[in-house]
């Protein structure tokens, strides 16, 4: 979770001075590339990691070395053919993917292509890690992946527009955005690097305890890619589906509605780039934790242990709104400073989209957990038809809003919440069924909510009082930001009254438990 946050971190601050590189329309065209190559990596890619973790950690669950190395090499396989197709069609089927009115993001989704090939096979290497339930890998991986792809987006974004630019507006947004996403491609190559060293190091290690397995018959290719394909191909639709919708939403119903392609474009760049990227990060880390729970939750179902499954489930759920809640608070209450401080060319729609939407990151947090779990247990099928059900609902209410109000971006927001409302419900009653799972709503949801509501009023009255004297975002964020998370920590100390073990898990636990001991109200139950 802290690679995760560092990793977002670094994404959030270098699109700062991108954005001045290469102006606000050339960020709505990197942000309309960025998407569709994720759209296209969900096809090859995306989901390998997960499915690998789950794949390989059953089979190590139950000692089956043998066969879950062969699983790796069967994911490689399937990796390196399914993303050497996806990009070659990015490569040159990219003008299909563009709305015709944007046609200047077309290199910069060009230049993706190699780096779809290259995610399929660093997918599977930190699927791999991951299955071991040893997470730092990837999480290194990550770090590195960010820091290249920060510095090389912005001096190869600057670098395309000094060599190809003829200086007009358009034409340094459609190089500088074309420049902007070789950094992409830099990041996944060096993060690739780190994890072949990594394999090459424990390679050995590895393949004695293969040649030490005597006991489980090896299973087929044949078998090995049906299973494969079995596991993959529902996550692939759910995720599909989920990072689809905002696509058609912005790029086919805005553009058929009629408008101005550079302002379009430009709506694109505070909607998908600016108000996205920053809540993105919350995001993120809310995700982080189903995704490490899935090989624990496919090991304990194997095993048949339905209740330490269940609380397994918990225990993220605890964990994930822990760190969403403040998130949530936190960016609603400070929006308007943290936009204005990060992107200084923003219009300010982006603040107002953050102010109105920080708190679907709580119901991001629960759908990934409910998917996660469904995915885990082998119901891969039911997060693919909750997202089918919630993109029509999505696409249905963004059509009615566009077409009879004049809410404009702000209807993209409200389909975004009712997207995640549908597919918590659903998700919630499929795990009642499966598992009889109750969600801990007091535990889980209820006490970081109510600790994050003094915590706002602490950071909002700081922040814009402190403003009143000092104009400057970045001291009053600075100031505000560390005394609003020692108030947040006592209040959710005082109202949850959480045990050592469960603080443990908290990302620094260890120093909050040195914390909790010297406070007179803490309790270690």
């Amino acid at each position: 979770m802290i690679a995760a946050m560092i990793s977002k971190v670094i994404g959030l601050l270098y699109k700062s001075p991108l954005s001045n590189i290469i102006g606000s329309l050339g960020m709505g065209y990197t942000s309309l590339a960025q998407n569709a190559y994720m759209i296209l990596l969900m096809i090859a890619s995306f989901s390998i990691p997960q499915a690998v973790s789950k794949l390989i950690s059953e089979r190590i669950a139950l000692k089956d070395y043998r066969n879950a190395h062969k699983f790796f090499k069967g994911a490689m396989i399937y990796a390196m053919v399914i993303g050497g197709v996806v990009g070659l069609f990015c490569l040159f089927g990219a003008g299909l993917i563009i709305p015709q009115n944007q046609k200047d993001a077309i290199p910069a989704l060009q230049i993706l292509a190699p780096t779809i090939f290259l995610s399929g096979i660093l997918g599977v290497f930190r699927g791999y890690f991951q299955a071991y339930r040893n997470m730092m890998p990837t999480s290194i991986s990550q770090i590195i992946e960010q820091v290249f792809n920060a510095a090389v987006s912005l001096l190869a974004a600057w670098g395309f527009i000094n060599a190809f630019s003829d200086g007009t507006e358009n034409s340094i947004a459609k190089w500088g955005a074309a420049g902007s996403t070789v950094g992409t491609g830099a990041g996944v190559v060096t993060a690739l690097a780190f994890m072949l060293l990594v394999y090459g190091v424990n390679r050995r290690k590895i393949l004695h305890r293969v040649e030490k397995d005597h006991r489980h018959q090896e299973e087929s290719y044949k078998e090995i890619f049906r299973v494969i394909i079995l596991v993959v191909s529902p996550i692939i639709l759910s995720a599909f589906v989920y990072n689809v919708n905002a696509y058609i939403n912005f790029s086919d119903i805005l553009g058929r509605r009629g408008g101005d392609a550079a302002q379009i474009g430009i709506l694109y760049a505070e909607y998908a780039t600016y108000f996205m990227t920053i809540i993105n990060i919350p995001l993120t880390l809310s995700s982080t934790a189903p995704t490490s729970m899935i090989p624990e939750v496919s090991a304990l179902y194997a095993t048949g242990d339905i209740e330490a499954t269940r609380e397994c489930i918990d225990q993220t759920v605890q964990l994930s709104m822990v760190v969403s809640a403040p998130c949530a608070m936190g960016l609603a209450v400070l929006a308007q400073p943290i936009v204005f401080l990060l992107y200084g060319n923003s219009t300010g729609l982006a603040a107002n989209l953050l102010i109105l939407g920080s708190f679907s990151i709580l119901l991001n947090g629960m759908s990934n957990i409910s998917n996660g779990v469904l995915q885990a247990i082998g119901q891969q099928r039911i997060p693919v038809i909750t997202a089918a059900i919630a993109l029509v609902v999505d696409i249905v209410v963004v059509v009615v809003l566009l077409f009879t109000t004049n809410l404009g971006v702000y209807a993209l927001l409200i389909a975004m919440v009712i997207y995640s409302v549908v597919v918590c419900v659903l998700n919630d009653r499929a795990m009642k069924k499966y598992l009889q799972y109750k969600n801990p709503w007091k535990e889980g949801y209820l006490y970081p909510i109510l600790a994050s509501v003094p915590m706002g009023i602490v950071a909002g009255c700081i922040c814009y009082g402190l403003n009143i004297f000092v104009k400057s975002n970045f001291i009053c964020l600075i100031v505000s930001i560390p005394v609003a998370a020692v108030v947040y920590l006592f209040a959710y100390l005082i109202i949850s009254k959480p045990s050592e073990s469960q603080l443990r898990r908290i990302p620094g636990g260890s120093y909050l438990i040195r914390i909790a001991e010297k406070l007179p109200f803490w309790q270690n139950n």
